[in-house]
Order: C-alpha cells, then sequence, then structure tokens
C-alpha cells in the first residue's frame, strides 16, 4: 500500500548499521501532517490524499486557505501536497499522519527542490567539455555551433547557458535507516533534493529496489 508524508530536510550525518559500516543519512524532520481532503475515484476520478504541513501565519493566508483549513479542524498549512495511488477509505478529514507510519527498512521516493545554482554557462549546466586552451586555439568555453548554413537557425533544444538548478527533482528507492518517533524524524540513506531547510514529499517507491 502506498504511503506518504511531507517533512522538512534537517541536513546530512551519519551513523553504524549493524555490520558496522557507515552510512551516510539525511534528516527529514516530518512533524504530524494532518489530512485536508480525501479524493475518490467516484467523485474525483483517482485515489489521493491531500497533506499539509506546517501551520502558515494567519495574516499571510488568504479566505480559501482559511476555509478549506477549517473543515479540517486545522490552521492553514504552508506546505500542501496530495499524495496519489492511495487508500483514502483508510483517512479522514483531520486525521494527522505521522512519522510511524513508516518503518524501518522501507523503500521510499524522495521528492523536492533541487538547489538553485543562478545563471551558469553551458560546460556547468549541461557537463559539456571545453575546448583546447593552448595551440592558438580560440574556442575556450562556449556551447559549441549554432546551426549555421543548415538549418540556418538555432535548433530548439539546443543545450546553452542559461538558469540551472531550482527545478522539481525525485530520489527513488532510498531506504529509511531508521525512523525515530519521539523527535517526528525520519532517517534516509543517501541524499535528497534541496537546501537545507527546503520542504520534501516522501512516498513508497514507485519502483522495487533494484
Amino acid at each position: 500500500m502506498t504511503k506518504g508524508i511531507l517533512g522538512r530536510k534537517i541536513g546530512m550525518t551519519q551513523l553504524f548499521n549493524e555490520n558496522g559500516e557507515l552510512l551516510p543519512v539525511t534528516v527529514i524532520e516530518a512533524e504530524p501532517n494532518v489530512v485536508l481532503q480525501t479524493k475518490t475515484s467516484e467523485s474525483d476520478g483517482y485515489e489521493a490524499i491531500q497533506l499539509g504541513f506546517i501551520d502558515k501565519k494567519e495574516k499571510s493566508a488568504n479566505k480559501p486557505e482559511k476555509g478549506h483549513a477549517e473543515k479540517a479542524n486545522a490552521a492553514p498549512k504552508r506546505y500542501v501536497r496530495e499524495i496519489c495511488d492511495i487508500d483514502s477509505g483508510d483517512y479522514e478529514v483531520g486525521q494527522e499522519v505521522k512519522v510511524d507510519t513508516f518503518s524501518d527498512g522501507d523503500i521510499v521516493d524522495v521528492t523536492g527542490t533541487s538547489k538553485g545554482k543562478g545563471f551558469q554557462g553551458a560546460i556547468k549546466r549541461h557537463n559539456q567539455a571545453r575546448g583546447p586552451m593552448t595551440h592558438g586555439s580560440r574556442y575556450h568555453r562556449r556551447p559549441g555551433t549554432m546551426g549555421p548554413i543548415d538549418p540556418n537557425h538555432v535548433l530548439k533544444g539546443k543545450k546553452l547557458p542559461g538558469r540551472m538548478g531550482g527545478k522539481t527533482v525525485t530520489v527513488q528507492n532510498l531506504e529509511i535507516v531508521k525512523v525515530d518517533t519521539e523527535r517526528n524524524l525520519l532517517l534516509v540513506k543517501g541524499n535528497v533534493p534541496g537546501a537545507k531547510k527546503s520542504y520534501v514529499t516522501v512516498r513508497s517507491a514507485v519502483k522495487a529496489a533494484q
């Protein structure tokens, strides 16, 4: 059964497993989420629940957000996401979802917003190789030919300099090493997208671990 929770990336640390191996882990703080809405196949055409995480200041919330949250007897939330392909019949509006929904050894997919790198060149942004730096070469870090003669215009999709990062990224098949129910923490093996204190969505892995 699909499970999911919203959280905040705290940072990375390391711990030892039972075999004495050192594991790099990402710490995700997942305070109790509130189920703001349930969606069913009959009414919406698909099964899902809508979760809210971290209270928003009253003055920052608009009228629709306040009304939506009041149905769940909750404050407006800063981070709201849907968890799809889930049996919504097991959840009720206003119910809390806590870290104990997961257990040690579960395989999950983590979705977050990657770090923004600003405007970058083709070498850093697309991992292209640079030209020779000596022997009279005047081609060093440029993106290469733009399509002269034929087709006489820049082809759509050409890899050029531009804004890098700041995109929605999902890392799949990560293992939950430890669930700390007292402090509402999930320790996930490896790294997850985003900067510290950024919001992430943790859900059951779509693909089986290889």
